[in-house]
């Protein structure tokens, strides 16, 4: 193409799908400086992100998928940041929270799917206006605390009240139960279960329901 100007060498290589401005920014490195080699490029080079990292960081993971990115990033020449930003964007994986479930035995999960068609078939031959969804929470008074973030900045410590510098711990943490319910438009008023009493068919109809 010697002699072809911006807009011919364009047309030739329509086929080959080359942007317009690449070939522009080949012409002008090229008349530049003789070469359309890239130009010596200030800063670290990336090195860091190679191909062999990454599948030694693909092989652990697969071993332990439980191990934690800082100690990952211990035993690389990489910091935590890097490490993630390979985990995430390079090897394509996500962080998954592991989350607390009700436990369900063979025999809990054959009577939860029976109660399940039960349901659908009620919803869809019922009145759904005539089902009330109902549920007790217990909800802990005593004040929380996590000793991790739970600070406070004061000078000089020996002058704080005992009260503020301290949290009592108490075997069994005062807490209060509540129940509510809701139905297909409308929702029930919040009921504070007296401590001790435990929520089962018969409170349900002789406090529970006679409050509403």
């Amino acid at each position: 193409m010697n002699g072809s100007t911006q807009s011919e060498i364009s047309k030739n290589l329509k086929n080959e799908k080359i942007n317009r401005l690449f070939i522009y920014r080949t012409i002008k490195r090229y008349i530049d400086t003789k070469s359309v080699e890239d130009k010596p490029r200030s800063g670290r080079p990336a090195t860091v992100r190679t191909r062999a990292l990454r599948e030694k960081l693909r092989s652990k993971i697969r071993r332990n998928p439980r191990r934690s990115i800082r100690k990952m990033a211990r035993e690389y020449p990489v910091n935590r940041e890097t490490l993630r930003k390979m985990i995430h964007e390079d090897l394509g994986l996500k962080s998954l929270k592991r989350q607390t479930v009700h436990h369900l035995t063979p025999t809990l999960r054959i009577k939860r799917l029976e109660r399940c068609k039960r349901l659908l078939w009620r919803l869809i031959n019922e009145d759904s206006e005539q089902i009330l969804f109902s549920d007790e929470k217990i909800f802990t008074v005593d004040e929380a605390t996590n000793r991790q973030n739970d600070r406070m900045i004061v000078s000089p410590c020996k002058d704080i009240p005992e009260s503020i510098k301290f949290i009592d711990r108490v075997q069994r943490p005062l807490s209060v139960m509540v129940w509510a319910g809701v139905s297909a438009d409308s929702r029930t008023k919040l009921i504070f279960v007296p401590q001790g009493v435990k929520i089962n068919s018969q409170t349900y109809k002789e406090s529970l329901f006679l409050s509403l």
